[in-house]
């Protein structure tokens, strides 16, 4: 289902994954955490299809059953709040996106520390809502506080630190213009 999801083939995706929720509804409930996360991967295909009240229904079953089943501190739990909030950034409503990635961070700081890349990829999600939201200052700031975790925890050739980049050149050629030399300002970045 991952795999046709990540291809755009959504009718496929959500076909299997379905085929997952009924064994998992069948052999572990409606209310067991494994059965949430299907509940996620679904909601994530809605997200894509652009079937937003879709997805975060079925985001907030998941997070009903992380809070109650794993608290309202659990890495799971944050994980559903960052998926809420890709949603709400999708549909445009910037605060709500940041209020529910500021929710993720609280909790995945304090259980998996400031340095944990999970932590900077929710850095990573702030910054591209404030690229969103055209605040580029912002953008640059939190894509700069992954880079610096993600580059050093994973390396500088790990797929996620490429995407941190990729999506940290995109705000400074938006605020500085594309001109502008990103690798100097990059280089000079790491030097202070």
């Amino acid at each position: 289902a991952a795999v046709y999801d990540n291809q755009g083939k959504y009718d496929d995706a959500l076909t299997w994954y379905h085929k997952a929720l009924g064994i998992r509804e069948k052999k572990l409930g409606t209310d067991h955490p494994d059965t949430a996360t299907i509940y996620n991967n679904i909601a994530a295909v809605y997200d894509n299809q652009g079937k937003y009240d879709d997805a975060l229904k079925l985001c907030h079953k998941a997070l009903e059953i992380y809070e109650k089943k794993l608290g309202t501190d659990h890495p799971d739990t944050a994980t559903t709040y960052n998926n809420i909030a890709a949603v709400y950034d999708n549909q445009g409503k910037y605060d709500d996106a940041l209020t529910w990635h500021y929710k993720a961070l609280e909790i995945i700081g304090k259980k998996l520390g400031t340095d944990h890349p999970h932590t900077a990829l929710t850095y990573n999600n702030i910054a591209l809502v404030y690229d969103n939201q055209g605040k580029y200052d912002d953008a640059l700031e939190w894509h700069y506080k992954a880079f610096r975790i993600i580059s050093k925890q994973l390396g500088e050739n790990h797929p996620h630190t490429r995407t941190v980049i990729k999506s940290m050149q995109y705000a400074y050629s938006a605020h500085f213009g594309k001109d502008a030399d990103f690798t100097e300002w990059l280089k000079n970045r790491m030097e202070d």
